[in-house]
């Protein structure tokens, strides 16, 4: 199980297969998130028995939490762990004596909850690092990023390219991820609750609009087109765009989540992606997802990110 990522590439599994799983919850794969969490100097239970990454290397995998949001990370039909953000991490944690990834799929509002209650031990889902989420986790370094946008029905009947589309439009519902982002911006631009979905996953998202229960779905480009690649449908993805909030362009970045007391496991997971960027390898990691050179990391910071 040493290569469990990026096992799942493009068509090896069917189309549906990761839909299915949308909606599992933590006990996905394994027991992964039962393993028994110790704080990163030295034990946050209390018990001086070395370090986050002393005990990983000794069990030989890491616990990971992911939200079925693909492309950034999903469990495939085999049950495995795949997408841009699983990859990353099987990657670095391979360069840290960690040989395997056992994964465990949350809604996307019990991701933070569930680091910081030791059901795993790193969230590996393409979290957007924000002021208020560094406030609950500790990030790494930025690897990846990607603009909003839409998935709408083809034609995009209501001509929607942005959050005010909904304020002007009463009769249009759009669907969010609860906890995200793009609700933070739903709300933002004063999107009426009663117009505004909450969903746990993007499966969820996908079955709404294919039903008519909403008129769109807003996550990230990227995961709208490797979504409608991989599931097809009579929809389409409208133009990409970055927010605009208080004149300022809202380019968001994510990264890799452990607990803030794994002050050590951070800094090495900070080296092997800084490793990565320098080599080319980041970009590797990610074209199969469809990432490209663009959804790369710039000079943008992780500490900068958090003083917002």
């Amino acid at each position: 199980m040493k290569k469990q990522v990026p096992a799942a590439r493009r068509g090896t599994w069917g189309r549906r297969d990761a839909f299915r799983l949308g909606g599992v919850g933590l006990a996905t794969i394994g027991l992964a998130a039962c393993s028994r969490v110790d704080g990163g100097g030295g034990g946050g239970d209390g018990e001086a028995s070395g370090s986050t990454l002393d005990r990983l290397r000794e069990q030989g995998f890491v616990a990971v939490g992911l939200a079925n949001e693909i492309p950034f990370g999903f469990v495939d039909g085999q049950g495995n762990p795949a997408g841009q953000s699983p990859a990353v991490a099987q990657a670095v944690f391979e360069e840290l004596g960690v040989p395997e990834i056992q994964a465990s799929s949350v809604s996307w509002d019990g991701l933070i909850p569930g680091l910081n209650a030791n059901r795993f031990d790193v969230i590996a889902a393409g979290v957007f690092i924000t002021p208020e989420r560094c406030e609950q986790v500790a990030f790494s370094e930025p690897t990846a990023t990607s603009p909003e946008a839409f998935l709408v029905a083809e034609g995009n009947p209501h001509d929607i390219q942005h959050f005010t589309d909904f304020v002007d439009n009463p009769d249009i519902k759009l669907a969010v991820l609860n906890a995200s982002v793009e609700q933070n911006y739903a709300e933002y631009f004063e999107v009426p609750n009663d117009q505004l979905e909450l969903i746990p996953d993007q499966t969820t998202g996908y079955e709404l609009l294919e039903a008519g229960r909403v008129d769109a779905i807003s996550m990230l480009n990227v995961s709208h087109q490797f979504l409608l690649q991989e599931r097809g449908g009579d929809f389409e993805v409208t133009e990409p765009f970055y927010p605009e909030i208080d004149g300022k362009e809202e380019k968001g970045w994510g990264g890799l989540c452990v607990r803030q007391q794994d002050t050590e496991l951070l800094d090495e997971i900070n080296r092997v992606i800084a490793e990565f960027k320098e080599s080319g390898r980041l970009l590797e990691l990610g074209e199969e997802w469809g990432f490209t050179e663009a959804d790369l990391p710039d000079e943008k910071t992780t500490a900068e990110l958090c003083e917002g």
